[in-house]
């Protein structure tokens, strides 16, 4: 199979991912539902989208994966772009999302809609919509995104903690967290091949690994060495 055909296969199933992690939402979506209400909805999300991709595609794997932390906790709500008060720690400032970039871009967004049709369509179909139009901006597959989310109330960092991966996580952790969702080994593996969009940073966890597993000097053995090798070049 080639790249192009892999990629393309990897978000065509991304999009059922993201449809069964957004059930608990999931009621009255259809694609093209503000089609009524808002029917330039899309095209200024998208429009927007490009000013800031355009710049700085970067961006893109970025959005990708503040839609895939907004579904992974009580489902696409747009919950994590909530911000923190004094009573309350959001899943915005828990430790796996103080790392995601973008929310300017979903800010625009919304104030560029707002501007056309007030108060009529949700942040969290926002985040949808510029993930997949980001993605496909940089030569990605583009989806169908089904709308018609409501935005949720409740954000807590707690909650984020509670059902966000790990990147410490081993493939059986990995295994039962996404099948708390309904989510089998193959959507585990196809949205790990999202990342082929991103980049991977070599925090501690990684190092350790390659360089000084027993505090030695030394490479995990469990490493493929030729992997190992290829690692340590990057």
């Amino acid at each position: 199979m080639t790249s192009p055909e892999l990629l393309s296969l990897i978000f065509f199933h991304l999009t059922l991912v993201f449809f069964v992690l957004d059930l608990a939402n999931a009621q009255g979506l259809k694609v093209g539902f503000y089609q009524q209400t808002c029917p330039s909805a899309e095209a200024i999300i998208k429009n927007t989208t490009a000013q800031y991709i355009s710049r700085a595609p970067s961006l893109a794997p970025a959005l990708l994966r503040m839609h895939f932390h907004d579904c992974f906790v009580n489902g696409c709500d747009g919950s994590v772009l909530i911000n923190s008060t004094k009573k309350n720690q959001a899943e915005k400032d828990a430790a796996p999302n103080t790392s995601l970039r973008g929310f300017q871009v979903i800010d625009a967004a919304k104030t560029a809609v707002e501007k056309k049709c007030p108060g009529v369509v949700s942040c969290a179909d926002i985040v949808a919509l510029v993930a997949r139009d980001a993605v496909s901006m940089i030569k990605g597959t583009s989806w169908s995104v089904p709308t018609g989310r409501r935005d949720g109330r409740v954000s807590t960092a707690q909650n984020a903690l509670k059902n966000l991966p790990s990147p410490f996580s081993n493939i059986t952790q990995l295994k039962a967290s996404f099948g708390s969702k309904g989510l089998s080994v193959k959507d585990l593996a196809v949205l790990s091949g999202g990342h082929t969009i991103g980049i991977s940073h070599c925090f501690p966890a990684v190092t350790i690994r390659l360089y000084n597993f027993t505090g030695k000097g030394d490479t995990d053995p469990t490493i493929d060495p030729n992997y190992a090798a290829a690692l340590k070049k990057i």
